[in-house]
């Protein structure tokens, strides 16, 4: 699995079937290098659930 910003969806499908290999992926909002600290918690608060049931899945 990875997480990346939503800015890189069709760079991900582009590379994954470069490579023949398509990985669980999460996605937040772009960007992400010019948000707080703060910011970037909120981020991962919001994410966490998703990435969470990701990891879990069967």
């Amino acid at each position: 699995m990875f997480i990346a910003s939503d800015e890189f969806v069709e760079a991900a499908a582009a590379q994954g079937a470069s490579l023949g290999f398509h990985p669980a992926a999460c996605y937040v909002p772009h960007p992400i290098q010019d948000r707080s600290d703060e910011e970037v918690r909120q981020l991962a608060a919001s994410a966490f659930e998703d990435i969470l049931a990701e990891l879990l899945a069967p």
